[in-house]
Formats: structure tokens, C-alpha cells, sequence
């Protein structure tokens, strides 16, 4: 599986860049991991559209309106994928002001991290953690459980 996550805008932390670029390089562990800096939201549907290969790709957004996870439950979809056979796992997260109902409408999954508004740049931190730990739990890695 080939796992993307993108976000619409500029990353001008460096802590954000160094945690970014941290996660990405944990969940290469477990599957084939990259990001994408884009401009626009145009530019994020575009690239979930490019996307190709045997199975359609997955697209998930970022939003306050989303179905919320416990930690397991969203370890239980990403290996719902990886037994699909998904090949492009692509997460989106959105400029500050939120997708359009356009986008919500193309996502397969609408995301939500709860009910409390968060910097798109600290939810992109946020998702990776999340994304790594639910590899960790599918692997028995002791991350998950502190041990």
C-alpha cells in the first residue's frame, strides 16, 4: 500500500517540518509513505483523481464533521485497506478555513479528530502520530501500550 498524506498550504515551522519528515520516516517501516504540499484544494482533488493502479485509490479528508476513531478502531480501517488490497491511501487535510462541500462529497472517508477546531498544521502532526501508532498496534509493537 502506498500511503500519502497531503495538505493544502506552506509549512512554516520548522517543528512542524522535523515531526512531519519524523513520522513519515517511522511509518515507512510498515508501508511506502509520502506527502504532498499543495496550493489549493483544486490541487488536492486532482492528485487524489491521478492516482491509479489495480484498485481505486482511497481518499480520506480531515473534518470536524468526520466519523471519529479510537485509536484501534482506526488501526482496524488501515488493515481493513491493506486486506482490500488498496495500493493509494491518500489523507488530505485542508486549509484553515475547511473543504468544500465538493471535496467532503469526493472523500470515501470524512475523518474527524473531535469537536475542537485545531491548526491544520498541528492535525497533520496529529494524523501521522495516529498513523504510525495504528501500525505499531497492528504489529504488536509495544508504542501503543507503553511497555
Amino acid at each position: 500500500m502506498n500511503l500519502q498524506v497531503a495538505w493544502i498550504g506552506k509549512t512554516r515551522e520548522p517543528a512542524i517540518q522535523s515531526l512531519t519528515a519524523e513520522y513519515l520516516k517511522r511509518i515507512g517501516r510498515y508501508v511506502a509513505a509520502g506527502s504532498n504540499e499543495l496550493s489549493s484544494e483544486s490541487a488536492l482533488l486532482k492528485l487524489a483523481n491521478r492516482a491509479s493502479g489495480r484498485t481505486a485509490p482511497v481518499f480520506v479528508l480531515l473534518d470536524a464533521r468526520g466519523r471519529q476513531f479510537s485509536s484501534e478502531e482506526f488501526a482496524e480501517l488501515l488493515r481493513d485497506q491493506q486486506d482490500r488490497g488498496t495500493q493509494n491511501l491518500l489523507f488530505g487535510i485542508g486549509p484553515a478555513d475547511g473543504f468544500s462541500n465538493e471535496a467532503r462529497a469526493s472523500a470515501d472517508l470524512i475523518l474527524s479528530f473531535g469537536k475542537m477546531t485545531m491548526a491544520h498544521e498541528l492535525a497533520r502532526v496529529v494524523l501521522l502520530e495516529q498513523i504510525y501508532r495504528a501500525f505499531t498496534i497492528l504489529k504488536g509493537h509495544p508504542y501503543h501500550t507503553g511497555h
